[in-house]
């Protein structure tokens, strides 16, 4: 069993990854009892292990022999001529409810995102001690969601299932409304039954005023009782001035962290463990131009797939001709069909001025705000250079946009209404190409 559970991991390991912490197990896996018996060499092994590959190991162990399984681990041996006390043997389950793929192994991050990871890992550890609430906001595509689901599936190794409570905020608003009929003290006496709370989109409560209310009820119940709950949201708590005092003030009582956009860093590692598990061989300049091309995760995780497919049905042999043809043919429509022009219209509108002042010398407030705009939109969702951008927008120097660009994302990591703007007109550019 261990030689076929070795080949497995060959998916996703080297031959030197495998020697330095898979051959020095033991192992030792019962069908009849779904029970799976981990012996370390020693202690230290041990505590390397559960803080470097234990997470990856188990999501591994968990694709090969399926739901239902238990994992013991347990140390003992000698180090040299002195002996290491073994530890009190770890029985955990290895299922993930809440789909595989989220995990903590699997969170790409970067050192802008270490601290986010950090305390979710603790809060997995510590539920309902440390960080109550614990509150993950991140804009889309930030992994917050994935965060969420990664701290819901390590609790769920040591706390039956049945005890997390899993949603997002509509999910939340229909169990009260349809499920049972508006009936607030049945669905309340419901989420008390659980341990464990996680919503997710948290700031969808805006489309919900009198769901407020019931949020503090459930807050009162798992803050009182040292229940965990882990919200995510992606807005930044403090800018949801809308909620009612009583809830912005309880919401403030935990732990909030912050993920950023995911950058090339990020989109890079993210293809690369991709082409490791598909056992897709693309080259450094094909990674590197995926990585920059794609900023947005949905057509990443697209174009991969179209990628792993072609390879898999159509040719063994992925060349460079067929990489750029299936690239030519998979680019976001608005790559292909929005213009500058198109992109500053919308703006022009939006602010009500002229497309002419976009591309003119004018630099008072509200022409140069427009224009700060119409250029960032134009970076976003065209990936045009700077200095063709500059050229797009009258014969601007390629400095300028770049200024501008790198303003209007500083200024909207803080300013929620900039977001929503933002969100906003990238879809009237969308639409006004077809979309």
């Amino acid at each position: 069993m261990k030689q076929a559970l070795r080949e497995h991991f060959k998916k996703t390991c080297s031959e030197e990854e495998l020697a330095r912490w898979f051959d020095p197990l033991k192992l030792a896996v019962s069908a009849e009892n779904k029970t799976v018996t981990v012996d370390f060499p020693h202690q230290f092994f041990a505590q390397w292990f559960e803080g470097s590959i234990q997470d990856r190991f188990e999501a591994q162990l968990n694709l090969f022999l399926g739901a239902g399984y238990l994992v013991r681990y347990s140390n003992g041996g000698s180090i040299g001529t002195g002996t290491v006390t073994p530890g009190k043997p770890v029985t955990k389950k290895i299922d993930f409810p809440f789909d595989s793929q989220f995990s903590f192994d699997t969170f790409l991050i970067n050192k802008k995102n270490y601290f986010p990871l950090a305390s979710a890992r603790e809060v997995a550890k510590q539920s309902g001690s440390l960080f109550n609430p614990f509150i993950i906001c991140g804009p889309n595509g930030s992994g917050k969601t994935h965060l969420l689901k990664a701290v819901a599936n390590e609790i769920s190794k040591r706390h039956d299932s049945s005890t997390i409570y899993l949603s997002n905020l509509d999910e939340l608003h229909t169990l009260f409304n349809v499920r049972f009929g508006g009936d607030a003290i049945r669905a309340r006496n419901h989420l008390f039954e659980h341990d464990f709370m996680f919503i997710d989109d948290f700031q969808q409560i805006r489309a919900y005023p009198a769901m407020q209310r019931e949020i503090i009820n459930i807050f009162n119940h798992f803050y009182d009782n040292r229940k965990q709950m882990v919200i995510g949201c992606r807005d930044k708590v403090s800018s949801l001035d809308f909620l009612e005092p009583n809830l912005q003030s309880r919401l403030g009582w935990g732990l909030v962290v912050t993920l950023k956009e995911p950058d090339l860093e990020i989109r890079i590692g993210y293809i690369q463990q991709q082409c490791r598990d598909k056992k897709l061989p693309l080259s450094k300049e094909q990674i590197l131009t995926l990585g920059q091309r794609f900023s947005d995760f949905r057509y990443l995780q697209g174009i991969l797939l179209k990628l792993f497919a072609f390879r898999e049905l159509v040719h063994k042999d992925l060349s460079q001709k067929d990489f750029e043809h299936i690239l030519n043919n998979t680019e976001e429509k608005a790559h292909d069909e929005l213009t500058p022009k198109q992109i500053m219209s919308v703006v022009g509108d939006h602010f009500n001025i002229n497309v002419r002042d976009l591309v003119g010398s004018k630099r008072h407030q509200p022409v140069a705000q427009a224009r700060q705009v119409a250029m960032y939109l134009c970076r976003e969702l065209l990936n045009i250079s700077y200095p063709a951008l500059g050229r797009a927008f009258g014969g601007k120097d390629h400095s300028t946009v770049l200024y501008s660009v790198k303003k209007v994302k500083q200024l909207r990591e803080d300013d929620s209404s900039l977001n929503q703007m933002l969100k906003m007109l990238k879809n009237k550019c969308r639409h006004s190409a077809g979309q």
